[in-house]
């Protein structure tokens, strides 16, 4: 007995270390239930375009309802938190028993997952486990006795964007390619597929692009390995995973560990779980669509080498502002990728949404610029002499026909002008600068007058979800600009204060999210640190649900919850945009203007945050007289040394070193005014 005891130990200790690590804090099902947040348990990887996931009934943006009992299967690739009527879920896998799939009936009695890993168990017996490696996965299917099969949809997309496919059969499975328009119908994307059978089965065409796998009565066990390129089926092929299911789990697990190990946080361990959590969203796009040798589909359908990974599936929109800035600090080799393949896009004829010829699934690209000239200015290398003429050409094409329109493309239009200005073109660079400041007329025109009645309402004027109230406030590239045509630095304040105090704030769709931290750039930065923390952790009262209305059901209650129906509804987490608002947050310093490498301050949500940086450095925030519930900064210093501003650089923080802030549960109304940092449009 001693040996069976010492192996069942052993056994049991293993299992234990393997769970260990923030991977084992997160709860991936955050989110996944009905319209709020728009994300899936799938088993996934960091950055991977494949991931395995359950397709539910009814369908919903994102193939899966946490609530829902019944299944239509499992899908292989989906864009997490997008909406617009979800994105992905190619190959259609469904189990099934008796002699028709369509009669077997897949009713949920229980699931779990972690990542890198989903199981759920029916209540005909039939169990399902997933994992993903990188772009390769593992899936067993276990049945009861009695007749059993799989039915493979290779038509199946959310909300039916199938464009075209081709497989072909062999002895040991089946591989082709499919294409599909991308989010929101806007660009096609082709992937390539090859799918494994760790068994003779029986494979028949029931239609031109669906099959059935049949199995002997008395099987009990089918696996599938199945891997997707951006490149073709032999790579796909090259890439089906050797390992067996436990060892592909464990390594993606591991590999999870690392990506989240990147920070190190210290607290209240339930707010642990919901930062990891998150932070486990934020890893997910863009998608890596080069392989190992360097071959990848560029957005013009060629194939292309290159000496790095080259990234796709791209959502730059609202995760511009959070996102892919957290990328920037966190995962620097990653973040020089992105950055070239961003600019790598403008070689290719880049669109604001997608090409007829994306390698992966794909959102939008809109102020991509924006991101590259706040890469560049973090020291992230760009060749603009490569791609100044799109970007000029781009611009010309921007879209003022809006007022939110005006002032988004007021923006792309400072951040050309910042970059011609970079790249020694001064004449271009001023008459790009005036071509941005007539943001100032249309602002003017539309978001001066507060007494209009429709400056609640949503869609007013065309808003794209959002109001007068919550677009007049964007125009991060130029406050001081802003704060003279609301009247001056007490007419500023008083408008902020009504903005707030009326809940006219709305967090559910990310027109206004960087307002809570523009009272830094007067001097009651206070109430900045105040909203951040309220935003983050506290209850909040939340309107504007995609319609007209104001005072119609509210949402009351905290944003951020470590479960299934967390966040506003109707809120998506657009590409982890509203999930690196949150970890920024707890991090205690946000962006103050993308396009700026600047982060104003704020009371961490931990007491002690460590963040790993390149060549073996780290940055930490540590909280003196730490309390959950304090919001206000009383003093800070940095290495030492008295620091009284209310914001950081991105130099300072990748040079690594010690942020101390003490936290009060009284804002000091002196502190963080004496060096307050404004974005300026004749800021050089």
């Amino acid at each position: 007995m001693k040996p069976i005891l010492f192996i069942l130990t052993l056994f049991l200790y293993q299992i234990s270390q393997a769970q260990q690590g923030p991977a084992a804090l997160v709860n991936v099902f955050v989110g996944s239930s009905g319209d709020h947040g728009q994300m899936s348990p799938a088993a996934s990887y960091p950055f991977s375009m494949l991931s395995i996931g359950p397709q539910t009934y009814p369908k919903l943006h994102m193939g899966y309802e946490h609530k829902a009992k019944t299944f239509l299967g499992f899908t292989h690739n989906r864009f997490e938190g997008v909406g617009c009527q979800g994105s992905g879920g190619n190959i259609l896998i469904k189990p099934f028993l008796g002699d028709n799939p369509q009669n077997c009936i897949l009713s949920k009695s229980a699931e779990q997952a972690q990542p890198g890993y989903y199981q759920v168990k029916f209540s005909n017996q039939i169990d399902v486990k997933l994992g993903v490696y990188k772009n390769s996965g593992i899936e067993v299917y276990h049945f009861p006795q009695g007749k059993k099969g799989l039915a493979i949809d290779l038509s199946h997309t959310l909300a039916n964007r199938f464009v075209a496919e081709e497989h072909h059969q062999n002895a040991s499975g089946i591989s082709g390619w499919i294409e599909s328009r991308t989010t929101c119908n806007v660009g096609t994307y082709r992937v390539y597929y090859a799918i494994r059978f760790d068994r003779p089965v029986n494979l028949a065409a029931v239609n031109a692009h669906t099959l059935v796998v049949g199995l002997d009565d008395q099987a009990s066990q089918l696996q599938l390995n199945v891997a997707f390129s951006s490149v073709d089926e032999v790579h796909a092929g090259a890439a089906i995973a050797t390992d067996n299911f436990e060892q592909l789990k464990a390594k993606s697990f591991e590999d999870w560990n690392q990506v989240l190990n990147q920070v190190e946080v210290q607290g209240d361990e339930a707010r642990r779980a919901l930062f990891y959590s998150l932070l486990y969203r934020t890893a997910q796009s863009p998608y890596i669509v080069s392989e190992s040798d360097g071959s990848y589909r560029a957005t013009n359908g060629s194939l292309q080498h290159t000496s790095h990974d080259v990234y796709n599936g791209w959502a730059i929109w609202d995760n511009y502002r959070t996102q892919l800035p957290l990328l920037s600090i966190l995962y620097p080799e990653r973040y020089q990728s992105i950055t070239s393949s961003i600019a790598g896009l403008y070689q290719y004829g880049k669109k604001d949404y997608a090409t007829q010829h994306e390698p992966s699934n794909t959102v939008r690209t809109e102020h991509a610029i924006v991101v590259l000239l706040d890469a560049y200015r973090k020291g992230y290398p760009v060749n603009w002499a490569s791609i100044t003429d799109s970007l000029v050409a781009e611009n010309n094409r921007l879209d003022y026909s809006h007022p939110d329109k005006a002032l988004e493309s007021s923006y792309d239009t400072w951040a050309l002008s910042q970059i011609m200005g970079l790249t020694g073109k001064p004449e271009l660079s001023a008459q790009y600068k005036q071509k941005a400041l007539t943001y100032k007329e249309y602002w003017k025109a539309d978001f001066k007058d507060l007494t209009k009645p429709d400056v609640d309402r949503m869609p007013a004027r065309g808003l794209y979800q959002g109001t007068i109230w919550q677009y007049r406030w964007f125009v991060p590239f130029d406050v001081k600009g802003l704060i003279e045509l609301t009247g001056g630095r007490d007419a500023y304040l008083s408008q902020l204060d009504q903005f707030f105090d009326n809940d006219y704030y709305n967090h559910a769709n990310e027109p206004d999210i960087q307002v809570p931290l523009m009272y830094n750039a007067t001097t009651e930065p206070w109430k900045s640190q105040a909203l951040m923390h309220k935003y983050a952790v506290d209850t909040v009262v939340q309107y504007y649900f995609n319609d007209n209305s104001r005072g119609i059901d509210p949402f009351i209650d905290v944003i951020y919850q470590n479960k299934p129906d967390t966040y506003v509804r109707t809120m998506d987490d657009d590409a982890g945009a509203m999930s690196a608002w949150f970890v920024f947050t707890a991090f205690g310093f946000s962006p103050a203007c993308v396009g700026w490498p600047v982060y104003y301050l704020n009371v961490p949500l931990f007491s002690h945050i460590k963040i790993a940086l390149p060549n073996g450095k780290s940055f930490t925030v540590k909280v003196e007289n730490y309390n959950k519930d304090y919001r206000y900064i009383r003093q800070a210093t940095l290495n030492g040394k008295p620091f009284n501003q209310n914001w950081i650089t991105h130099q300072q923080i990748m040079q690594g070193g010690t942020l101390v802030i003490t936290a009060a549960d009284k804002p000091n109304k002196e502190w963080g005014i004496a060096n307050t940092w404004l974005s300026d449009i004749n800021l050089k």
